[in-house]
């Protein structure tokens, strides 16, 4: 806005008014009058707006005041400032009525084009301040955007550099992060999850998944990728990378000097991911609902991909085996609630498995 070209609405039922005051603005404003308050309201509907109203307080049947409440009643002319022209008396009157200022009768020509520039330097300062807050508002938006960007790539890279060292796959890593978005979406109405499964932490539990088994990068690799079955020393070995998994996110925390939903979820399905819930998993042993919850989920969402996947020391199960061999280990190996969750959206599980097939 201009504001030595701003449009300035005079009100007055008198004539001769309107001219003095038209006298006073129109050297350096655009000036439109009115002789009614009806008539005032009827501009109003047209575009270009005023950027400023004076109106008498006085004026007959729609006064003054009733002008600057119906303008104040718009979301379309709310931020049009009005200034009355009153008797003295009356001030409070019209500032309770919503009028940004008031002018005293008979009219001063210096206080009408003093109040007028001083309020149409506010409106413009607002606008100002308006479109800062919306370019400051947008560039953060972008740069949010781009951090998450970065975070997930990263993500994708530590995740991948664990999976592609054994038989997983990335199209794994994908599966696994969706079926567990697909139990918590179906658990997030449950008592013992809806505290928990927040429409935010639901987005947190996807990013995180996919890092799962990042700690198998510290397991050697002739107990990696060793095709027979391991012996109890190469097992313990192997268990370890539940705590490898664990420690990384801990020193990335340790580093920040703080967490987040992000990696909590993170560092609890490193760790906890192999326990069971009657208490015989690894690392901890630990049963029920001393499991983190979303370990819990992505023990379910996790073994289920290992059945329907083929290995090289396996063949791959059909959908209908591996959610009855899951549903036989309800209570035992899985929390049982989790367990009716995926029964109750195994075309979902389907179609993620169909989505992100692995090639050949």
């Amino acid at each position: 806005m201009n504001v030595k070209k701003a449009i300035v609405l005079i009100v007055d039922e008198a004539t001769d008014q309107l001219i003095q005051m038209n006298a006073m603005l129109e050297d350096q404003y655009e000036v439109r009058l009115a002789n009614s308050g009806r008539a005032a309201l009827d501009i109003m509907q047209h575009v270009p707006r005023p950027h400023l109203v004076v109106a008498d307080a006085d004026l007959p049947g729609v006064d003054g005041y009733s002008v600057c409440q119906q303008l104040k009643s718009s979301p379309d002319t709310a931020d049009i400032p009005v200034i009355l022209l009153q008797r003295a008396a009356d001030e409070q009157r019209a500032l309770d009525a919503c009028a940004a200022d008031v002018v005293p009768k008979p009219v001063s020509a210096g206080v009408l084009r003093a109040r007028v520039d001083t309020h149409l330097q506010l409106r413009h300062a607002r606008e100002l301040l308006k479109q800062q807050r919306n370019l400051l508002e947008h560039v953060v938006e972008e740069v949010t955007l781009e951090l998450s960007q970065m975070l997930d790539a990263m993500i994708w890279a530590m995740a991948s550099l664990a999976e592609t060292r054994e038989y997983e796959t990335a199209n794994h890593l994908r599966r696994v992060q969706h079926y567990v978005a697909a139990l918590a979406r179906q658990l997030q109405s449950h008592k013992r999850f809806a505290e928990e499964l927040s429409d935010a932490n639901i987005k947190a539990l996807f990013k995180a998944a996919p890092l799962h088994d990042i700690g198998k990068v510290s397991i050697p690799d002739a107990i990696l990728l060793k095709p027979d079955r391991l012996t109890d020393a190469e097992f313990e070995i192997m268990k370890q990378h539940t705590v490898h998994g664990r420690d990384a996110i801990v020193n990335v925390e340790n580093a920040l000097g703080y967490t987040n939903t992000f990696l909590r979820y993170a560092r609890e399905i490193t760790w906890s991911h192999q326990e069971k819930f009657d208490g015989s998993g690894y690392p901890q042993g630990l049963a029920g609902d001393a499991i983190p919850m979303s370990a819990r989920l992505m023990a379910v969402a996790d073994v289920y991909d290992a059945l329907i996947s083929k290995r090289v020391y396996k063949p791959a199960f059909t959908h209908e085996t591996a959610m009855e061999m899951i549903r036989q280990g309800s209570g035992e190996h899985f929390d049982p609630d989790v367990v009716d969750a995926m029964l109750t959206v195994e075309e979902e599980f389907m179609s993620i498995a169909e989505r992100y097939s692995d090639p050949g």
